[in-house]
């Protein structure tokens, strides 16, 4: 398919917010420039709030001047935003829990796509079970939080350990970080499934965006 075609085919769905409380979100992963150039401008063109997710620092720059003048980046994450809410709670309900410092930028897409909805975060970095004293030293902090994002690669036993602490909604986000048998986060998507901690929900492996949108469903019910 030419360029032109995909571009053709550039549909976005304007009214998901008002149906499920989420907007639409731009996967930037395999577009093309042109794709992202249209995109850019139908997003500008509405002036609501956007999350771009997986857009690498090549498409970052591929982009217009004007166009990254009115995005966010994080390098990190790979994520941009396009004006983000204004901050809706003085104090954060949430908190994303990373096992180490290599799930970040799976755990930051999380924390940047709830700032788009105005949610303060509170990020725990680099406190995996090896050193269990790291996240005993955080517990009263998480124990606040209404849902706690928690991101793992290797066996994904971080999620498990904390949902066997406290009583907050645990999002489990398997990661991809690992050796071996790690088989790219296949091996902690597994042990994260067969938990033997009740009531955590799981999403896919390295989906930090899954995550916060299920994060999401959960505050907007909470506030109605």
């Amino acid at each position: 398919m030419s360029d032109a075609g995909a571009i053709r085919e550039v549909l976005l769905d304007l009214n998901r917010e008002s149906r499920t409380g989420i907007a639409e979100a731009i996967l930037c992963y395999s577009k093309s420039r042109d794709q992202l150039h249209t995109i850019c401008d139908n997003v500008l063109q509405r002036d609501a709030p956007m999350v771009f997710t997986r857009l690498t620092s090549e498409q970052w720059q591929g982009l217009a001047d004007e166009q990254r003048n009115q995005l966010d980046y994080d390098p990190v994450s790979c994520s941009a935003l396009y004006r983000p809410v204004e901050q809706r709670y003085e104090t954060a309900q949430v908190a994303v829990v990373t096992g180490g410092s290599s799930d970040v930028p799976v755990g930051r897409e999380a924390a940047r796509t709830l700032a788009c909805y105005g949610h303060p975060v509170i990020e725990v970095n680099d406190v995996g079970v090896a050193g269990l004293w790291r996240i005993m030293d955080r517990l009263d902090d998480l124990k606040q939080m209404k849902v706690l994002i928690c991101v793992a690669g290797m066996d994904a036993a971080l999620p498990t350990v904390i949902g066997g602490l406290v009583s907050s909604v645990i999002i489990a986000v398997p990661t991809s970080v690992g050796y071996g048998a790690a088989r790219g986060g296949e091996t902690a998507l597994s042990a994260l499934l067969v938990s033997c901690a009740s009531g955590l929900t799981v999403v896919n492996i390295d989906n930090g965006f899954g995550a916060a949108c299920a994060a999401l469903r959960v505050l907007n019910n909470l506030s109605e």
